[in-house]
């Protein structure tokens, strides 16, 4: 959705992680999504996740049974914070300002608990608010904090949706501020546009130094509504391999093989996490009347397993 790229940094190097968060005209792009990409896309796959069932139920909880235990080689947030308190600073920091002008997105991102806190209820919420000004949104990275390489980054989290609204859980290379996107790579885990059966699994990466989108693996058969639920999103990598998926369901594999002639594999190295909720921009388009405000993403928790 949003990528790092999906929005500036708070690093020094804005301008690169500007164009991270252009990823939707990457030179290389590998991706599934039920619908064709607007204008800003050429090729795409339908992805339609068959009977895609939530663990926890049918029904939405607020607090569904716990995960299992952390083993000692995991990096895990339950987000037990008490109400209106910030996130841990051990594993999070913010990515602030207005990070994606190429995509024409409207939020400014910021670090005030109005877009993102603990609710007290063992969530973290991120939001999207309507100001008089503009909008303004969270996004959360783990930039620093966490090296993650290879295994299982996961997270439970729901969604938000509504015309204009585009949350996202992504990977992107750590090198970003000093090789550049899309050279240091990103992986969507997943991504909404506006519908919660809109959803897209993606990689973006270099090929030369031209700009194309080819298409990724398909897969038809009914849909799930994923806004009206907590799921669990996941990606597990290994050397010259990713698998993405949803609760216990593949969606897609992809691995060198998988890339379109002379495109560069960049992600056997370390990368970080990304949670943001964007407003607008080129793919979704800008709210309506109908968009609901506040559009708040509920993470249950979040867990890397090496």
């Amino acid at each position: 959705m949003s990528r790092r790229p999906k929005s500036d940094y708070v690093s020094n190097n804005s301008a690169l992680r500007r164009r991270a968060t252009f990823s939707r005209l990457s030179p290389y792009c590998l991706f599934v999504h039920t619908r064709p990409r607007l204008a800003i896309a050429q090729a795409v796959a339908v992805l339609m996740l068959a009977a895609c069932t939530n663990a926890s139920g049918g029904d939405a909880t607020p607090r569904p049974a716990s995960p299992p235990p952390p083993s000692p080689s995991d990096v895990f947030d339950g987000f037990d914070g008490p109400a209106g308190s910030r996130p841990n600073t051990k594993f999070w920091s913010y990515d602030l300002g207005n990070l994606s002008p190429d995509n024409h997105e409207l939020q400014t991102y910021t670090d005030a608990t109005a877009n993102i806190r603990h609710d007290g209820n063992g969530h973290l919420i991120v939001q999207a608010l309507k100001t008089p000004t503009g909008y303004t949104s969270g996004r959360l990275i783990t930039q620093g904090k966490i090296p993650i390489l290879y295994g299982t980054v996961s997270a439970r989290i729901k969604f938000p949706s509504g015309q204009g609204i585009w949350p996202a859980f992504w990977l992107l290379g750590s090198d970003i501020d000093t090789v550049g996107w899309p050279q240091c790579g990103e992986i969507d885990v997943m991504e909404l546009v506006n519908t919660g059966t809109t959803y897209n699994v993606t990689l973006h990466g270099p090929q030369g130094k031209s700009d194309y989108s080819t298409n990724g693996l398909s897969k038809t058969g009914l849909i799930t509504d994923l806004s009206k639920d907590f799921h669990v999103y996941w990606v597990t990598r290994q050397p010259d391999s990713i698998t993405i998926g949803v609760d216990g369901t593949a969606l897609a594999d992809f691995t060198p093989s998988s890339l379109p002639e002379g495109a560069t594999w960049v992600f056997n190295k370390p990368m970080y996490a990304v949670l943001n909720v964007a407003v607008g921009g080129d793919w979704p388009g800008p709210p309506d009347q109908s968009t609901h405000f506040p559009a708040t993403m509920l993470i249950d928790w979040f867990r890397y397993t090496r």
